[in-house]
This record gives structure tokens, C-alpha cells and sequence, in this order.
């Protein structure tokens, strides 16, 4: 009954024993400040965003790949923990995925909140490290491997070779910030405000970062900023480019720096197996093939990015004596 989590700043994605993924839900809370308790975790949360009378405050209890919400985040790895577990009585084994360049104090509240959800073992494991390990990438062999980690919150750049981290680098550049510089370009350049829920959807349909040419469109709804009234417009592949490439130039050059800093021999090795991009900002598109050209190395996405990290921490749990660097037993807190 060990459970791995990945504590997404946009998605709670949990792993357990052998049934593989058993979770996949929005990292929101909805809060009732009435009655002063919550009434909603997950996707349920997720669908009241924007949509809440003042009593009600819907919140993402991380930002930035950490916790900014202590007691909610508690509340939500628990309702999840006992979704997943059907309230039974037993205490896991919890194994945590963190950004790689989490603080003590943040990785501390992490701990806290796994063990108020009643873990009996904590264990931490970088981001980097799980997701290349779900990328389906042997890191015990003597041979560097590169993996690109665009999150909700955060992107993590790491080169690994025996089972030990060589590199690494966390950006606060990823899925969210995209979302904003959406909004933010829709409010400079049509003077239309829209909710980040659209910004995101508009991302997902109509992102082209490699060649946009117009050919992608779709239709947004929000409320014109001069006139106060609902407004619709129609934004194309062009304006996605526009406002995401100065971020996606941002993690582009972060890789450039963990590559600069790589031994020649593992910079040889990842010349030669390419570098491996997972997380949901892996699905950005023509993202692969812009980077490919960026850096002179061939990029791949890995199959089903958005679980690798998920995957990855179920498959440490084999690996506790193998893993060197990005791998820790909490013991100190137990």
C-alpha cells in the first residue's frame, strides 16, 4: 500500500502499489468561509473557479512548485490520501516529489503535510530524477541524460548519469506564468480581460511556438476593459506565439546554462540520446522542434509526459537502495 505522490502546482497526480495511477485531479481547494471548512478538492473544486459567491474562496494551495498554503494543502493531500484509500485504517509509505531547488523550510512542509495525512515513512524525490525515470531512461548506467520538466509551477532541468544528479536548475518559468502572459496579452493588445481557466484552454487548442502562421484559431469570451461589458474575440496561433515565446526563450536559455556547466564526456552522451521532455508544458506544440533547432540536439517528448513524474516515483520505490542524488528518507521528522 505505498503511495507516491506528485505534488503538481497544477495537478495531484498519486500512484499506488501496483494498480499504477489512481489519481489525477486539479490542485484547487474550495473553502466555505461560513461554515469554515472545506467543501470541495479536486476537479470538483476546480469547476467552481470564477464562479463563487464571496463566502466561498477557491484556492491553489501551491505555487510555484511549493507550498504557499500550508493547512489547505494538508486538507487536500488527505481528502485525496482517503479517495484513494477508501478511509481505511493504515499508514503508508509516502514518497513526495519535490522541485530540485526546494528550500529546507519548503521541503519541511511538505513532510508535515504527508505525515498529518497520516504517512508512516516519508521519502523526497526530486522532480527531474522521477520524471526521467517514468521517461522509461536506465539512469544506473554510466551514460548522461538530460530531461526537460515544464510543470504547472516550475521547470527542472537536471543531467543525470549513475543514478546521481551531475546538474541541475528549478525555473519558476512554466504552465502558470503561460497562463498569465495569455491574459496579460489579450488585456494589453485587445484591451479584453479573460480568466486564466480560458487562457489555459486557449494554450492547449491554438499554441504554436515553432512556425505559427494564423491557421489555429479559436474564440474567447471575457470582459472588454474600456466598456465593461462581456466580449468575445478571436485569437490565433500568432497571439499564443506572441505572448508565450518570450517564457518558452527563458527555459531554453536554462537549459543552455545546465549544459554549459555538464562535463564534456555526459554533454557527448546527451548529444547522442537527445534530451527527454516531460510535463504537461512538454505538449506545447512545435515546443520539441524549436528546441531541437535552438540547441543543435535532438529533443524528444516522452510518452504521456504529463505522468512521467508519477510513474517515476512509483518505480523509486524499487530503487530506495539505488538511488544516490534527488532521493531522501525524511527520517529526521518521523
Amino acid at each position: 500500500m505505498d503511495i507516491g505522490i506528485d505534488l503538481g502546482t497544477a495537478n495531484v497526480l498519486i500512484v499506488m502499489g501496483n494498480k499504477g495511477i489512481v489519481l489525477d485531479e486539479p490542485s484547487v481547494v474550495a473553502f466555505n468561509k461560513k461554515i469554515n471548512d472545506v467543501i470541495a478538492v479536486g476537479s470538483d473544486a476546480y469547476k467552481m473557479i470564477g464562479r463563487t459567491p464571496d463566502h466561498i474562496t477557491v484556492v491553489r494551495p501551491l505555487s510555484d512548485g511549493v507550498i504557499s498554503d500550508h493547512k489547505m494543502t494538508e486538507r487536500m493531500i488527505t481528502a485525496f490520501i482517503e479517495k484513494v484509500t477508501g478511509k481505511q485504517l493504515f499508514m503508508p509509505n509516502i514518497i513526495m516529489c519535490i522541485p530540485s531547488s526546494i528550500t529546507d523550510v519548503e521541503s519541511r512542509a511538505v513532510v508535515e503535510a504527508a505525515k498529518i495525512a497520516g504517512a508512516r515513512q516519508v521519502y523526497l524525490i526530486e522532480e527531474p530524477v522521477a520524471a526521467i525515470m517514468g521517461a522509461g531512461v536506465d539512469i544506473s548506467a554510466p551514460d548522461g541524460n538530460m530531461v526537460v520538466d515544464i510543470g504547472g509551477g516550475t521547470t527542472d532541468i537536471a543531467v543525470i548519469s549513475l543514478n546521481g544528479v551531475v546538474a541541475k536548475l528549478s525555473l519558476k518559468m512554466a504552465g502558470e506564468k503561460f497562463d498569465r502572459a495569455i491574459v496579460k496579452y489579450t488585456s494589453s493588445r485587445y484591451r479584453v480581460l479573460i480568466g486564466e481557466k480560458t487562457a489555459e484552454n486557449a494554450k492547449i487548442a491554438a499554441a504554436n511556438v515553432y512556425t505559427p502562421d494564423g491557421s489555429r484559431k479559436l474564440i474567447v469570451k471575457g470582459r472588454h476593459l474600456v466598456r465593461g461589458l462581456p466580449e468575445r474575440i478571436e485569437l490565433n496561433d500568432y497571439d499564443i506565439y506572441e505572448s508565450l515565446i518570450d517564457g518558452v526563450r527563458e527555459i531554453i536559455d536554462g537549459v543552455k546554462s545546465v549544459l554549459e556547466n555538464t562535463p564534456p564526456e555526459l554533454a557527448g552522451d546527451i548529444y547522442k540520446n537527445g534530451i527527454y521532455l516531460t510535463g504537461g508544458g512538454a505538449l506545447l506544440f512545435g515546443l520539441d522542434k524549436l528546441m531541437s533547432s535552438e540547441l543543435g540536439v535532438e529533443c524528444h517528448i516522452a510518452d504521456d509526459p504529463l505522468s512521467c513524474v508519477a510513474r517515476g516515483t512509483r518505480l523509486a520505490f524499487k530503487n530506495i537502495d539505488k538511488l544516490l542524488d534527488g532521493f531522501e528518507h525524511v527520517s529526521m521528522y518521523n
